[in-house]
């Protein structure tokens, strides 16, 4: 079977398939590409490979028995046995309480997201990515692991109450942890596009080798509340738990930081700094989205939090249905709106804080405030009167960023972290607990 289907082609077979059904509701999903990878560390390849497939998954039911299978085989006879796999599996399924029909005939915007130079990368392209990195970190005392895939992927659906999607998207993924040869220092760097002929190799492999000779030499200071610099990929750690916490029925059964006593939400409350906006957009050209969500309900752009004001909650179908609401998909990418200006400039203005690259190992520690705790890495440095003075330590933090975004001094312009469009940020108050030796 073709790895690459065509619309048309999609639409041909899904059609196929759903008429073997004999259950009383039916939905068939079909999906493939080419996927490709090169792994390296201590300065040396150690994988690499290319994989091409497409598989069919079909969800029949009967009643509110619900079955699903899977497959990677297309003749005619191999469709029929997962067809009458799922259905054997549906007739042995309890009841599912929250069970609802297969949606309707929707209409799904053409997100974009599929590039011709992604879909095209060779072994040759990814070779290059690794001796992009592996290269000037010999040359600079330094030791590089890194990661970089790809893929050119579609998917297709259909239901037998009529609704139909088709999608097609590319992507590359690379990320690098570069440390100087006696392990002291560290620095790490990530980077994702839909188009790779945004991605720059050599320049990104830079930053991380940099960063772990200038960290090579810490020093302590004391834990305790300070100013911060957080990179766009501090940020994306962070507040991961906001951008993707806006479920209504989490906050209505009192299980995030959206809940209020007696099953209400925060929505209209202002919860952060007034200068903080928080919107989805498939359609965003710089970080696009699959153009459904989940139930297949069509995605749209949606601002969650407006001037600081938490603006709407994603409902999916059975909880809207049981609340007397339209339903809401939930957010296929976030971005935050930011200020003027680079990383630098925040810097330049800052008369004492301090910068930190990213977080790891970070733990919930109070869902309802979204408490979180854990560590700095991989390049943690001391600004004063707006330039980096020095390496430090790694902290452990005790932070909320509902907390964080309340002390927001200053933002940068956004840029893409893992699918999210996110600026960098300078907050006060930042709460550092305790001293780490990792490095």
């Amino acid at each position: 079977m073709m790895s690459d289907m065509t619309e048309p082609q999609a639409r041909a077979l899904l059609t196929k398939v759903l008429g073997m059904s004999r259950a009383d509701t039916c939905q068939v999903n079909i999906g493939g590409g080419n996927n490709g990878n090169i792994r390296y560390a201590r300065n040396t390849v150690s994988t690499a490979g290319e994989t091409s497939g497409t598989t069919i998954a079909v969800t029949s039911s009967f009643g509110r028995r619900t079955g699903s299978a899977t497959g990677n085989e297309f003749d005619d006879a191999a469709l029929e046995r997962v067809v009458r796999r799922a259905e054997e599996l549906a007739r042995l399924a309890p009841e599912s309480p929250e069970w609802l029909e297969p949606i309707g005939p929707q209409t799904y915007l053409r997100t974009p997201g599929h590039h011709a130079s992604t879909a095209g990368i060779t072994p040759e392209f990814r070779a290059k990515v690794a001796a992009d990195s592996i290269l000037p970190a010999k040359e600079r005392g330094c030791v590089a692991a890194g990661y970089f895939s790809d893929n050119a992927g579609w998917n297709a659906s259909m239901n037998s109450k009529g609704n139909f999607l088709y999608d097609r998207r590319t992507g590359v993924n690379f990320s690098l942890t570069a440390r100087t040869e006696d392990e002291q220092g560290s620095g790490y760097v990530t980077r994702d596009y839909n188009d790779v002929s945004q991605f720059h190799s050599a320049d990104s492999a830079a930053i991380a080798i940099e960063k772990a000779i200038a960290s090579r030499v810490t020093r302590a200071i004391e834990p305790g509340r300070y100013t911060v610099v957080l990179e766009p990929t501090a940020v994306s750690d962070f507040i991961g738990n906001v951008l993707g916490g806006f479920n209504a029925r989490n906050a209505m059964e009192g299980r995030s930081w959206l809940s209020r006593p007696g099953g209400q939400t925060r929505l209209g409350e202002k919860m952060v700094d007034d200068r903080v906006t928080l919107y989805t957009d498939p359609m965003h050209p710089e970080v696009p989205a699959s153009p459904a969500g989940n139930d297949g309900l069509p995605r749209r752009r949606m601002t969650f939090i407006e001037n600081g004001v938490v603006s709407a909650l994603n409902y999916d179908r059975f909880w809207a249905q049981r609340q007397g609401v339209e339903p809401v998909p939930g957010a296929g990418n976030m971005i935050m709106t930011g200020g003027a200006g680079s990383l630098d400039d925040l810097i330049r203005d800052t008369t004492r804080g301090i910068l930190v690259t990213r977080f790891w190992y970070i733990r919930s520690v109070d869902p309802q405030t979204l408490l979180l705790t854990g560590l700095t890495r991989d390049g943690t440095f001391y600004i004063e009167n707006g330039r980096i003075q020095y390496a430090i330590k790694n902290f452990r933090f005790n932070e909320s960023p509902i907390i964080m975004l309340n002390n927001i001094d200053a933002m940068g312009t956004p840029v893409r972290q893992n699918g999210r469009l996110l600026p960098p940020i300078r907050a006060r108050d930042f709460t550092f607990t305790s001293l780490s030796d990792a490095v």
